[in-house]
């Protein structure tokens, strides 16, 4: 599928605390920590558990929160189909990055191994 403004603007828009709750539920329900989900959630922006839990209870959008992240620099090996969109030809940044952090939720919540989830260069 091809991202659309329309799509890049309603991204923008979410709030982060609407979505976060959700990323905890299908992580749990499958057998993974809050922890791990804040693992992930660092390695990608480099936050720490105070400022994503912080962001869980504000009223920050995606926006305001891949703003203020400092993105890794592996982030770009994050690769496939994320809701229905290859993430490498997402050509909104934000966008992009909003789907990264989507996919390692997905591969923590599908039980791949923390090492391949943040991803080293070999």
């Amino acid at each position: 599928m091809k991202v659309t403004p329309a799509h890049n603007e309603r991204v923008a828009k979410l709030k982060f605390s609407s979505v976060y709750p959700h990323y905890v539920t299908k992580v749990e329900k499958k057998g993974r920590t809050i922890s791990e989900l804040h693992q992930v959630m660092t390695w990608l922006t480099g936050f720490n558990e105070a400022k994503i839990q912080e962001f869980a209870g504000n009223e920050a959008t995606f926006k305001d929160f891949f703003e203020q992240a400092t993105i890794h620099p592996n982030a770009h090996l994050i690769k496939g189909v994320i809701c229905g969109y290859r993430i490498e030809e997402i050509d909104n940044e934000l966008t992009r990055q909003v789907r990264y952090l989507d996919k390692l939720v997905d591969e923590l919540a599908k039980g791949r191994k923390m090492e391949k989830i943040l991803r080293s260069e070999k």
